[in-house]
């Protein structure tokens, strides 16, 4: 049960500790306190694309469109597979064994609205064989490949098309110059059970981090924050958490409560973990509007 924060004393440090700290500060990890408001980010640990969000009535043209996969992203750096983060993904030796010698990045999927089984399968530690059977490697890029995005996509076609795996494909891309065909190219989507879709810009260059290479269009906004502490709930949710305090990368701060099932109030994400929530909108400050919980970020 979350319980409020209460005031320690903090005991004045003597001269020899404030010393050895100002020494040892540079590699000392920052606390997350209640004041802090300094930047966060999701910690990726390699180097990934990472998308914007599609500005209102901007014109696709120039841009490449495909849907986006509600999956877990997958880089494979030609000999190993990991999770964004990193930490490497216990997937079945056949699996590895047919993919290719060139880097490249995708999403671990299964079917649409199938993400929590999704996940359940790629982050066991030892691979269950016949579950893997049922994970495709939808591949959108090729990192290592120094052209623009509309030749990598026609390598990454012809590359997989050699390695002959059915559950190895190359994302279907689109050219689309028209505002009023990509809503109706996101509502079809939408309306089959996708997610939305991804646009990247056809003569860009791979480049890790966000950039006006890569966006994504969606019904509704989404993002990543870092829980900071929890909020006591009250009258029906008293003894329970009422909300999540949690922090954008920009630092700022604000209370997300809403779509948090009751279990989920009475064993909340830990402070330290990320959560996705969506919204709407921003407010002219830069905070959400309507947010609600989506999932926690698993850790990776």
């Amino acid at each position: 049960m979350p319980q409020p924060l209460k005031s320690i004393p903090t005991p004045r440090p003597s001269r020899r500790a404030s010393l050895l700290a100002l020494i040892l500060s540079p590699w000392l990890m920052p606390r997350v306190g209640a004041q802090a408001v300094k930047p966060v980010q999701s910690g990726d640990a390699i180097g990934v694309q990472l998308a914007l969000n599609w500005p209102s009535g901007r014109s696709p043209q120039g841009f490449w469109v495909s849907e986006k996969f509600d999956g877990v992203r997958a880089v494979w750096d030609g000999q190993v597979l990991r999770f964004r983060s990193g930490r490497v993904i216990a997937a079945p030796a056949w699996f590895l064994s047919a993919l290719p010698r060139e880097k490249l990045d995708g999403e671990l999927w299964m079917a649409r609205g199938a993400f929590d089984l999704l996940s359940g399968v790629v982050r066991q530690t030892e691979p269950d064989e016949e579950a893997w059977r049922a994970v495709k490697y939808l591949v959108f890029d090729a990192p290592g490949h120094a052209a623009p995005f509309a030749q990598r996509v026609a390598f990454v076609q012809s590359t997989l098309a050699q390695a002959q795996q059915p559950w190895l494909m190359p994302v279907a891309q689109r050219e689309m110059n028209d505002t009023r065909a990509l809503q109706a190219m996101l509502q079809e989507t939408v309306r089959q059970g996708g997610e939305g879709l991804m646009l990247h810009r056809a003569d860009s260059l791979w480049q890790p981090g966000r950039s006006d290479a890569l966006f994504k269009l969606k019904p509704e906004l989404d993002e990543e924050a870092l829980v900071v502490g929890h909020q006591p709930g009250k009258g029906r949710l008293l003894g329970m958490t009422g909300a999540l305090l949690v922090q954008m990368p920009s630092g700022q701060r604000f209370a997300l409560g809403s779509g948090l099932s009751d279990a989920q109030r009475r064993n909340p994400p830990p402070v330290g973990a990320w959560v996705t929530y969506r919204y709407r909108d921003r407010t002219p400050s830069g905070l959400p509007r309507f947010a609600s919980f989506l999932r926690v970020r698993e850790v990776e």
